[in-house]
């Protein structure tokens, strides 16, 4: 018997979770993310070494969470929220091939036929980098299950108010009608919290779950984006302070952060120039060359995903 067992089947429909991992200074740390079920009832992730603080955070503290609120191409109307928190292990092992994650890539290659253009030749000197992964694996010690998005998604949530235009993180939050809440708990422990941000002069008002028992802190407030195919990806990060006020929860901006879709002419040319130096920089600080990637091996997944899906 699994923490996972009692969790409804729309879990393994979403295409993207929000997981939070903590910061060296404790900082709850959320991004989207993809995740798949595996039969011992863990959770299996991967993290690019471009993208590999996610990785670096769970050696340091494994306490981790996941909350699977988009359900944007399940095919599912009313698919509840799904929390999870528990604790992640990621050996530092570089995967240069699909072996130990076959399915997890099956999956990718299924909902994200995009991706199955990266293993062509052409682009295979620019994508090297997207290959080159590690596996998170969570063990769930907890589950709550709370109400469908569409409760949340009321227009409006988000709306701009007079005197807030400047706060920052306007401009990203006011195109959503709800954002994710990642914060901590009495012991440190990482929550999360689908929401609707309600901007004042000081900050976010925010409504958290009963079962969410959060803390003031560091917070933040994740907004994303995909569509069916996950394609058009967005996300941005409002990170800063929660604090209890006599009008309920505010988190307090300090920074954002917008890695990716933000729409300008440049995002592409920044992107893969992120993803080399990053890259690089976690093999120099091990001493390691850079490995080859198992071309073949994901070639062949990514063919059965295509007569797949032209079977269908």
């Amino acid at each position: 018997m699994t923490v996972l067992d009692s969790a409804p089947t729309a879990l393994d429909a979403y295409r993207t979770c929000e997981f939070v991992t903590l910061g060296r200074n404790g900082t709850p740390l959320a991004w989207p993310t993809a995740v798949a079920r595996r039969p011992d009832g863990t959770l299996l992730l991967t993290t690019s070494l471009a993208f590999a603080q996610k990785a670096l955070n769970v050696r340091r503290d494994g306490r981790v969470a996941l909350l699977f609120s988009d359900p944007t191409g399940s095919g599912l109307d009313d698919a509840p929220q799904v929390f999870v928190g528990g604790r992640a292990q990621c050996p530092d092992e570089i995967m240069t091939g699909p072996e130990g994650a076959e399915e997890y890539w099956r999956m990718l290659f299924d909902r994200q036929p995009h991706s199955r253009s990266y293993l062509s030749a052409p682009m295979r000197p620019l994508m090297q980098w997207y290959y080159l992964r590690l596996l998170i694996t969570v063990e769930p010690e907890q589950l709550t299950v709370r109400p469908p998005l569409a409760a949340l998604s009321e227009p409006g949530a988000a709306a701009a108010v007079t005197g807030t235009e400047a706060l920052s993180g306007a401009a990203q939050l006011s195109r959503f009608p709800t954002a994710v809440l990642a914060a901590r708990d009495a012991t440190g422990a990482p929550l999360l919290a689908r929401t609707r941000p309600r901007p004042t002069p000081a900050g976010y008002l925010v409504d958290v779950p009963p079962d969410c028992a959060v803390e003031r802190g560091s917070a933040s407030l994740l907004v994303h984006r995909h569509d069916e195919r996950l394609n058009h990806m967005y996300n941005a990060s409002v990170r800063g302070d929660l604090r209890r006020t006599d009008e309920g929860w505010l988190l307090v901006p300090s920074v954002v952060v917008e890695p990716m879709g933000s729409g300008r002419p440049t995002d592409a040319f920044r992107v893969l120039r992120h993803t080399k130096r990053s890259t690089d920089r976690y093999l120099e600080r091990r001493g390691l060359p850079r490995p080859k990637v198992q071309w073949d091996r994901f070639r062949a997944l990514a063919k059965s995903a295509a007569q797949k899906e032209q079977a269908s």
